[in-house]
């Protein structure tokens, strides 16, 4: 089975960029998209439909922000929206299939690259998810939580670690909660199958930093324990120019 994580920054212009079309071509049995900035009723759903794609979609109250969504082959048995708490629920954060051997997570971290306040939310999410889904794995031990993080966990991880080690992504209190997630019982499924510098999952619009390769990697399939025996492979595929981010795939048997 392939699983995708994809923050697609909007997926009205992630469509006008080809998205459907390399859907076509890579055919996950399941995907995560994370930035939909939209309502479903704003896009043609039939287009994934066609595909053999149902389509769970979980948008943020406020218009144009924000959403996430999966589209799936393979029937969940249930789907959950958010994680009960209002402030993150409001702005579309978390969505949850579950299937007969595991649950799959589209995930959508706050950014905190707006300032103070943003970035105090921020830390209180990561607080809160790392309890949910401590509490969640006791009932669903098979769990992927794959999606946009918005840290970037080690040097390794960043183009620049030094000059960025006061941005926001890059702080220690950010990569200290990665280190603590990573020890909790989650596995980085990229890092399973490849120590490797460079490989990014995002890169500024700016200053021509995806053709240079200045990127950071802040997407993630994280996989518990009990489902890394599962895991085949996992790739990032940067040749996907949909958006500033690109894809992550997984293959689980």
């Amino acid at each position: 089975m392939k699983i995708t994580s994809y923050n697609v920054n909007g997926i009205r212009a992630a469509m006008n960029k080809g998205f459907v079309d390399w859907l076509v071509k890579e055919k996950p049995d399941v995907i995560g998209l994370q930035e939909v900035k939209a309502e479903l009723s704003q896009i043609n759903p039939s287009v994934f439909e066609d595909l053999g794609y149902e389509i769970f979609w979980y948008p943020a109250v406020k218009k144009g922000y924000s959403g996430v969504a999966i589209l799936t082959k393979i029937k969940p048995k249930s789907v959950k929206y958010g994680m009960g708490l209002s402030k993150y629920d409001d702005e579309g954060r978390i969505l949850q299939v579950d299937f007969e051997d595991f649950s799959f997570i589209s995930s959508y971290f706050p950014s905190g690259t707006t300032g103070d306040i943003r970035q105090g939310f921020k830390y209180e999410f990561l607080d809160d998810i790392y309890g949910y889904m401590q509490d969640l794995r006791k009932t669903h031990p098979k769990l992927i939580l794959s999606g946009d993080y918005n840290i970037c966990h080690k040097p390794i991880d960043i183009h620049n670690p030094i000059s960025n080690k006061n941005s926001s992504g890059f702080l220690p209190e950010e990569r200290a909660w990665m280190d603590k997630f990573t020890t909790s019982g989650f596995v980085d499924s990229f890092r399973k199958f490849n120590s490797d510098p460079h490989n990014y999952t995002w890169w500024s619009y700016r200053a021509g930093s995806r053709a240079k390769n200045l990127g950071w990697r802040i997407d993630y399939h994280m996989v518990t324990e009990e489902m890394q025996d599962k895991l085949k492979s996992s790739l990032i595929l940067p040749d996907a120019m949909h958006s500033d981010h690109c894809p992550i795939t997984i293959e689980v048997s």
